[in-house]
């Protein structure tokens, strides 16, 4: 695929003009229709960029060719350079839905797979649709894959990784004679190295689809569901409207804890959710009036639709937003405190879609900026050098110094979706975030833990130390994040100690397990 920095990018403001900073952009061009799904933030602070591709150069084996959609993973630095790119293959369509970074380094991969056991798929289709999950080492090695399913359909939608250092992946089934509906939630639960442990089928008696699922502090789960069926199943909540947002928490060992529905009598449909420091925030399109309990309005079109949860799932506030079209809320972050007690604001990314008239800032990305109450605070767009017809945010992530990375499709013609990659620095954010001049992660530690240095510098010592003050280890780094090795440490507190070239100074203490 050719690869190319695009060197500038307008920014507009529909508040006012700040100051931000295009900090680089990356494209990935395609000759086909490319699907980006997310990025994710590495443990050492860099980029993974994850979706669907039909490889240019098409893969062969046995004079079979592979013709259909690939996973397609690129890592990037924090600079936007590529350090390396993978494609993992099967003979028919694969889909990559859902990525998690995983505490030791690596990367799950979870998508929905058509193909049989061929090129890089290792295991024969269980029938129909299945769910195809990848385990990655940093550098993009695979450690281990899984196919799950049966003969009904199954797609995967979202993963994490749990306390153990299993996995969760929630998604969804197709009438399966285990099932309540037309489509039901599919939950899973791995081990570490991928062996299942359990699994658990909810849902009503129409569609039921899940479309995020984030981890809780308890070591649970939130699942976040478009709901368009009433109570029957396991569904014990009544649906307002054509849809709802279904949110369900499960327990550490996957039982349901609690589940709510909210909605008007229009369709709402569920798209993101978010940890707070509080509980939770739900976010999707509503397209729904003041009905049900749904207490705002919508002004024109489909317009966000924002509710905050305490861990109970019962209600804070809500609020509504309108960029005057079809607005398609596709990622949130929530700003914290340093020491995370608190929540200072929310930051939500997505696009505007056109319905009838086109106006000036339709399928662009956008960005909306809201107090922890939930109050707008700014709201900018983001657009290329090149105006293209369309321009889709799939993704976003705020970056602990403030910096945020935007992703999503750009085209000049249906069927041609670029990949577009943005790196912004904001002002206003950055003011926000509480800077640490060291941090490491994870503490305790077992075999490896990463050392992020806060400050800027272009040369620094890692020193380690014992509580006697007899040096240990000692390495230069010229990068923000830095890998150590602790596998020779016995169990105990150790004292980092960062030396830069200014001859500024930083300590902090670990625990070996």
């Amino acid at each position: 695929m050719k690869k190319h920095f695009l060197s500038a990018l307008l920014l507009c403001s529909a508040a006012f003009v700040s100051a931000q900073e295009v900090l680089w952009q990356k494209d990935i061009s395609s000759s086909t229709q490319d699907f980006l799904s997310q990025v994710t933030t590495t443990i050492d602070q860099q980029y993974l960029i994850t979706g669907s591709s039909i490889q240019s150069k098409k893969l062969s084996s046995e004079s079979k060719q592979n013709t259909g959609y690939d996973f397609h993973v690129v890592k990037l630095n924090q600079q936007g350079e590529e350090v390396w790119e993978k494609y993992f293959s099967g003979q028919n369509h694969d889909f990559l839905s859902a990525t998690v970074a995983t505490q030791e380094g690596g990367f799950l991969l979870a998508g929905t797979s058509f193909s049989g056991k061929s090129l890089d798929k290792k295991e024969d289709s269980k029938g129909g649709s299945d769910a195809w999950l990848i385990r990655l080492n940093e550098f993009g090695d695979e450690l281990w894959q899984k196919t799950l399913g049966s003969v009904s359909d199954e797609e995967a939608k979202a993963v994490i990784q749990t306390t153990d250092l299993g996995f969760m992946v929630a998604g969804n089934v197709l009438n399966s004679s285990k099932g309540y509906g037309s489509k039901d939630v599919w939950i899973t639960k791995l081990d570490k190295n991928g062996k299942e442990t359990s699994q658990l089928i909810i849902g009503g008696k129409g569609m039921d689809e899940v479309e995020k699922m984030i981890p809780t502090r308890d070591g649970g789960a939130l699942l976040g569901i478009y709901s368009r069926s009433n109570v029957g199943g396991s569904k014990k909540t009544e649906n307002f409207g054509e849809g709802d947002y279904w949110i369900i928490k499960l327990s550490k060992d996957g039982k349901v804890e609690w589940e709510k529905n909210y909605g008007g009598k229009g369709d709402d449909h569920l798209r993101t959710l978010a940890l707070t420091t509080t509980g939770y925030v739900i976010g999707g399109e509503s397209r729904s009036e003041r009905s049900g309990n749904k207490t705002v309005g919508i002004e024109e079109g489909t317009d966000v639709w924002l509710i905050a949860l305490n861990e109970r799932g019962e209600e804070l506030w809500q609020k509504s937003y309108s960029f005057k079209n079809r607005d398609v809320l596709m990622g949130m972050n929530v700003v914290k405190t340093g020491d995370e007690k608190s929540s200072k604001g929310i930051l939500l990314g997505g696009y505007t879609q056109a319905e009838g008239r086109m106006e000036a800032d339709d399928e662009t990305f956008w960005m909306l900026y809201l107090d922890e109450n939930g109050n707008e605070q700014w709201r900018k767009h983001v657009k290329g050098e090149k105006r293209q017809k369309e321009e889709r945010l799939s993704d976003l992530k705020l970056n602990r110094d403030g910096s945020i990375i935007l992703a999503g499709t750009s085209a000049e013609e249906l069927g041609k979706e670029n990949w577009k990659i943005v790196k912004l620095g904001d002002e206003q954010l950055n003011q926000l975030i509480e800077k640490q001049d060291i941090r490491i992660y994870p503490n305790p530690v077992s075999d490896y833990c990463y050392v992020e240095i806060g400050f800027d510098f272009k040369e620094a010592d890692i020193i380690v130390y014992d509580m006697g003050g007899r040096q240990l280890q000692s390495l230069k780094t010229k990068n923000k994040v830095t890998k150590i090795n602790t596998q020779n440490l016995i169990q105990g507190a150790y004292l980092i100690t960062i030396k830069t070239d200014s001859n500024k100074t930083a300590n902090a203490k670990i625990i070996k397990k």
